[in-house]
């Protein structure tokens, strides 16, 4: 287990905060770093959540979430959403995105992408949710990244520009 967790470590990755709403429409939201892309089509992502988070059983509920890609100055809400405090929402900027209402956090995400549960899988101790993305908004900025237990930024002096290609803020899935 331990040489499995140094060895997971050593590879980096993008920092992002799983976000929806309960059935009272309090928002609910955690920091993950296990975030892939499945498909282009239909346009799919996955994130793994812990199978007894309050977060993934929103989600359920609500049949959706948001995942909020961090730029390099996003580190405090990667912190915030990963610690044991109370009421997270209370401690970042935020504000409902699009038609779904589900939190966006504005002044640390560079991208958000809405997203419809299409599916799950236990896991161990986790839960890995599919997402079909139904909305994607996005602006060019420097992603958060975590590895060797520690946060840092792309190296580069400037963000690569959103692919001409990208989800535009009007796509429906």
């Amino acid at each position: 287990m331990d040489a499995f967790r140094r060895m997971m470590s050593a590879f980096p990755t993008g920092v992002a905060v799983v976000t929806t709403t309960d059935e009272n429409g309090r928002p609910r939201g955690l920091t993950c770093t296990s975030l892939s892309s499945i498909t282009l089509s239909p346009p799919t992502l996955m994130v793994s959540l812990l199978s007894t988070s309050g977060t993934l059983r929103a989600a359920r509920g609500r049949g959706g979430f948001a995942v909020n890609l961090l730029h390099s100055r996003g580190r405090r809400a990667a912190e915030v959403f990963s610690s044991p405090v109370p009421d997270r929402f209370a401690e970042v900027g935020w504000r409902p995105v699009g038609d779904s209402g589900l939190p966006w956090l504005a002044r640390d995400a560079f991208a958000v992408a809405e997203c419809r549960v299409a599916g799950s899988v236990e896991v161990g101790d986790h839960t890995l949710v599919l997402g079909e993305v139904v909305r994607v908004l996005q602006t060019a900025d420097v992603p958060l990244l975590y590895g060797l237990r520690s946060f840092s930024s792309w190296l580069s002096g400037s963000a690569p520009p959103p692919p001409s290609d990208a989800l535009g803020p009007d796509h429906r899935g």
